[in-house]
C-alpha cells in the first residue's frame, strides 16, 4: 500500500505573512463583536441552539462562546481566553474577549503599514506593565468581614445578569456559601467552591425560596420503605464498599455436583452479608451511606438493627458529607474505628419535593461544605440562575483571597486609557503608535456600556475623558441610562483579581496572535 501523500495547495491551504495576520485579526474582531452586546446591565440575551435541539438563553460570555462551533484557528484561541478567565477568576469573561478583540483591531492599521509585529508586541508588553502599575495605584482595600460592603460588591458582579431582580437574595446565598467552605489556616486560606459547594436545582417554587443549607442535600430516598426517614443527631458511617456478598473474580468457575453444595454456597453468601452487618451494628450507627450497592439481605439486617441506609451516592457527594459531618470514608468494614463515625450532623430527614424524594443531612456544626438549594419556575431559569450564582461565588472567593477593589462601570479601563495616553507622548520612535493603540483600545468598555443602553456615545465619552483628565479616576458609566457617574456614590466596585486577570489575558493573547505569520494545514489524500 502506498504511503499517503501530503499536498499543500498554496491558494486555499496556506495563508502566509501579512494575509495570516489580517485573517487572525478579522476573526478575533468577529468573535468580540458576537458578545459585545452582552456587556453591562442592559445586556441582550443570546439564544443558543444545541445539536440536540435544546435551547440555552444567556448573556454570560463564557456560556455563549462555549456553545459556538468555530473552525478558524484564531477564533478558537479567543474562545480559549474566556475559558481561562472563567477558570481563574470566574468573572469578566465577556470583557476579556472584547478587550482582546479591540486591542487587535487598534493595532491592525500598523500591521497594514508593515510595522514589524515584534515592535508592536514590545510596545504592548510595555503598556501591560504600565497598566498593572496604574491598577495598583487606584485600588482600594475592603473589609471582607463587613457584610454590607461584601453584598454591595457581589451585587455589582451580578447586576448585569439575569438574576439582577433577585440580587439581594443571590448575594446573600453566594456570601453564605463561600463563608461556609473557607478554611483559614493562618498563613493561607483554602476556599474550594468547586468541590464543596453543590448547587441542587429543584424546579418549582419561587427563586426567593432558594437557600444555603448548613449541610448536604441528596436526590435520594432510603433503600427500604420501612427505614426511618427522620433522625436527630444521627451517628453516620460512610462506606466506599458494597454491602453485598463478595463475588469471585471474573475468571472464577465453580462446578457443583450435589444439590447440597449449591445450598451451602448460598448459605456462605448469606453468612458473609450477616457478618458485615454485625460488624457495622457494633458501632451503633443511625445512618449508613455507601457509594456502592446494598443487597436485600443487608437491608433486612440493617432494618432490624434500626439503621437507615442510602446507596449509590456519588463520590463527590460522599466527600462533601464527610467534610460536613466529620465522618471518614471507609473502604473496608473491618477497618472501621469509633473515630470514623460522623457526629456533627443535627438532623437527617427525607422529604418529598414535587414528585422526587430528597435527603437532607443538615444543621451540621461547622459544616465546611454546603448545598445551595435553587428553586425556580423552569429548567431554563434555573440553569441561568446557576451560571450567575457561580460568578457571584467566584467574585466572593477572589475578594477573600485579595481584599482590594477597583471602581466598576468602565472607570478603571478609562483611567488606564487616559494614563497610558499621557505616557505614550514620552515614548520615542515607532513604538509610540501601538502603545497609544492599547490606550485607545481600553476605551471600548465604557463605550460599549453606553452603546448597550442606547446612550449618546460621543458626547458621554467626551464628558468621561474630561473627568479623568482632571484626575477623577472613580468616574465611570451608569450602565442603566448611559450617564457619567462617580462610582463611589453609585457603588459599583469590582475585585482587583478579575481586572488584573482580564488585563493580562487580553494583552498576552493579542501578542500571541500577532506573532503568527503563517497558517498551514496539510490535507492528506491517498491515491
Amino acid at each position: 500500500m502506498q504511503a499517503p501523500v501530503v499536498y499543500l495547495n498554496t491558494t486555499t491551504q496556506r495563508q502566509s505573512g501579512h494575509q495570516a495576520q489580517i485573517a487572525n485579526i478579522t476573526a478575533a474582531k468577529a468573535v468580540a463583536d458576537i458578545i459585545r452586546t452582552c456587556l453591562g446591565p442592559k445586556a441582550m440575551l443570546k439564544m443558543l441552539l444545541d445539536p440536540m435541539g435544546g435551547i440555552v438563553l444567556t448573556n454570560d460570555g463564557h456560556a455563549i462562546l462555549r456553545e459556538i462551533d468555530v473552525s478558524q484557528s484564531a477564533a478558537k484561541s479567543m474562545i480559549e481566553l474566556s475559558r481561562t478567565q472563567d477558570e481563574e477568576v470566574g468573572d469578566g469573561t465577556t470583557s476579556v474577549i472584547i478587550l482582546a478583540g479591540e486591542i487587535l483591531a487598534q493595532t491592525f492599521p500598523y500591521i497594514e503599514k508593515h510595522i514589524h509585529p515584534v515592535v508592536i508586541i514590545k510596545a504592548l508588553k510595555q503598556a501591560l506593565n504600565d497598566a498593572l502599575a496604574i491598577i495598583h495605584e487606584i485600588s482600594v482595600p475592603v473589609d471582607i468581614y463587613n457584610n454590607e460592603a461584601m453584598i454591595k460588591l457581589i451585587k455589582a458582579s451580578i447586576g448585569t445578569k439575569y438574576v439582577n431582580k433577585w440580587s439581594e437574595k443571590m448575594c446573600e446565598l453566594a456570601l453564605k456559601a463561600v463563608r461556609t467552605v473557607v478554611i483559614d489556616q493562618g498563613d493561607h486560606k483554602e476556599i474550594d467552591i468547586k468541590r464543596y459547594v453543590r448547587i441542587e436545582k429543584i424546579p418549582g417554587g419561587e427563586v426567593t425560596d432558594s437557600e444555603v443549607l448548613d449541610g448536604i442535600l441528596l436526590n435520594k430516598d432510603v433503600t427500604h420503605p420501612k427505614m426511618k426517614r427522620y433522625i436527630e443527631n444521627p451517628r453516620i458511617i460512610l462506606l466506599d464498599c458494597p454491602l453485598e456478598y463478595k463475588k469471585g473474580e471474573s475468571q472464577t468457575n465453580i462446578e457443583i455436583s450435589k444439590e447440597e453444595d449449591w445450598n451451602r454456597i448460598l448459605q456462605i453468601e448469606e453468612e458473609q452479608v450477616k457478618l458485615m452487618c454485625e460488624q457495622l451494628l457494633e458501632f451503633k450507627p443511625d445512618l449508613v451511606i455507601t457509594e456502592k450497592g446494598v443487597s436485600d439481605l443487608a437491608q433486612h439486617y440493617l432494618l432490624k438493627g434500626g439503621v437507615t441506609a442510602l446507596r449509590r451516592v456519588k463520590k463527590t457527594d460522599n466527600n462533601r458529607i464527610a467534610r460536613a459531618t466529620g465522618a471518614t470514608i471507609v473502604n473496608r468494614i473491618e477497618d472501621l474505628k469509633e473515630s470514623d463515625v460522623g457526629t456533627r450532623c443535627g438532623v437527617f430527614k427525607v422529604e418529598l419535593i414535587g414528585d422526587e424524594y430528597f435527603t437532607f443531612i443538615v444543621e451540621c456544626q461547622e459544616p465546611q461544605a454546603c448545598t445551595v438549594m435553587l428553586r425556580g419556575a423552569s429548567k431554563d431559569i434555573l440553569n441561568e440562575v446557576e451560571r450567575n450564582l457561580h460568578d457571584a461565588m467566584a467574585v466572593t472567593r477572589n475578594v477573600m483571597f485579595e481584599p482590594s477593589l477597583l471602581p466598576g462601570g468602565g472607570a478603571t479601563e478609562m483611567a488606564i486609557s487616559v494614563k497610558l495616553s499621557e505616557k505614550a507622548k514620552s515614548i520615542e520612535g515607532v513604538a509610540q503608535w501601538p502603545y497609544q493603540a492599547v490606550a485607545d483600545a481600553y476605551e471600548v468598555i465604557p463605550r460599549t456600556l453606553i452603546q448597550n443602553c442606547g446612550g449618546n456615545t460621543i458626547r458621554t465619552m467626551a464628558q468621561l475623558r474630561a473627568k479623568h483628565a482632571e484626575g477623577k479616576h472613580t468616574f465611570g458609566i451608569d450602565g442603566d441610562n448611559g450617564k457619567v457617574v462617580d462610582m463611589q456614590d453609585y457603588g459599583i466596585w469590582e475585585p482587583e483579581a478579575v481586572k488584573l486577570q482580564s488585563l493580562k489575558t487580553s494583552i498576552e493573547s493579542a501578542c500571541l496572535l500577532l506573532r503568527v505569520d503563517d497558517i498551514v494545514s496539510g490535507v492528506r489524500t491517498t491515491q
